[in-house]
């Protein structure tokens, strides 16, 4: 469903929460959502991006500031904002001797689907996360990412302005995961506005139209994931020496086309350069005319990784690629 109107699907301003002892996990955060946009959350372990969202899907009361999803306040129109939205937290309570097909109906029930499309409805979105040959199975007997896909269908069972996804592909395999960077596009362009939390950079890259970094309970970086790159730095070289080869030769020449960079060992050099792939071959023919011999090269791109390193002075955690994870919880 798409949402109506040019007002903002999800506005916030100066939002807090406190709990016992004065301790602000949000400490005034503003942030805007467009309607119909992927807005990719970010923020390392205890930064206050769990409690931001419960904050937004009703769940904990904020202690300041103001929250508007949908247009309406989350304080003091809860219900009105719960109608308007889905759910799916990561850790899905779904009944494990019911049926997929079972729960899925009692969801539309419970939003006040009429009766006589239930079925229908609860069995498009059934096919639809792929799990028509388990719909009649008991949850139970489902993988933990089956649950995931099930709780994906829950959540969009009474077509959501606005959509929230906790980490919605922690756990999945490869393909399954990509079924869901598709759907979560396919809702995009359907209108429905994202609201996407995840530790996976590569994620956010592909899905996100904007992103909001946050730390310490603060919102530190804000943009699209082109400009927050381009933000912190060039694109940059990463060279290999040949075992022999004069370092503090090599240095002085690649100096001359760019800002060195600090590296790990003495065999590698980096440095940032302004016209990425345009500048490789003049450093190249420098090198060689100083008798340099360059075992490897790299162009590297900025990436998320360097923009979260650079806004909040860590790595995210599990930002490696999430495909080397072992699939314990496969379909």
């Amino acid at each position: 469903m798409q949402y109506p109107g040019p007002i903002a699907a999800i506005e916030v301003i100066g939002l807090e929460r406190r709990f016992k002892g004065a301790v602000k996990a949000v400490a005034g955060i503003d942030l805007e959502v467009a309607a119909g946009e992927v807005y990719g959350f970010l923020g390392p372990n205890g930064a206050g991006k769990t409690t931001t969202v419960r904050m937004l899907v009703t769940l904990l009361r904020p202690t300041g500031g103001q929250a508007l999803v949908a247009g309406f306040d989350v304080a003091t129109q809860p219900a009105d904002v719960r109608r308007r939205i889905g759910v799916a937290l990561q850790e899905a309570a779904l009944d494990p001797l019911m049926t997929g097909s079972e729960l899925i109906e009692l969801q539309a029930t419970l939003h006040g689907i009429a009766p006589r499309t239930v079925r229908a409805r609860g069995a498009e979105l059934i096919e639809r996360v792929g799990l028509s040959q388990a719909a009649g199975r008991r949850v139970g007997t489902y993988s933990g990412g089956m649950r995931r896909r099930l709780d994906l269908a829950m959540a969009l069972i009474h077509e959501p302005e606005v959509l929230f996804l906790d980490e919605p592909t922690t756990g999945l395999d490869p393909t399954s995961r990509l079924t869901l960077w598709e759907e979560v596009r396919r809702l995009r362009d359907e209108g429905t506005t994202v609201f996407l939390t995840t530790q996976y950079l590569e994620e956010a890259d592909q899905l996100a139209d904007r992103l909001g970094i946050i730390a310490a309970g603060r919102i530190v970086a804000t943009g699209t994931p082109a400009a927050l790159k381009a933000e912190v730095g060039r694109p940059h070289l990463d060279l290999v020496l040949a075992p022999g080869t004069d370092l503090r030769r090599a240095h002085e020449v690649v100096t001359r086309f760019g800002d060195h960079r600090p590296v790990a060992d003495g065999c590698h050099l980096s440095i940032e350069i302004a016209r990425g792939a345009g500048d490789i071959a003049p450093i190249l023919r420098a090198l060689d005319d100083a008798d340099v011999a360059v075992a490897e090269l790299e162009l590297r791109q900025p990436t998320l990784d360097d923009v979260f390193l650079a806004k909040t002075g860590e790595h995210l955690e599990g930002s490696g690629n999430p495909h080397s994870e072992a699939a314990a919880e496969l379909v």
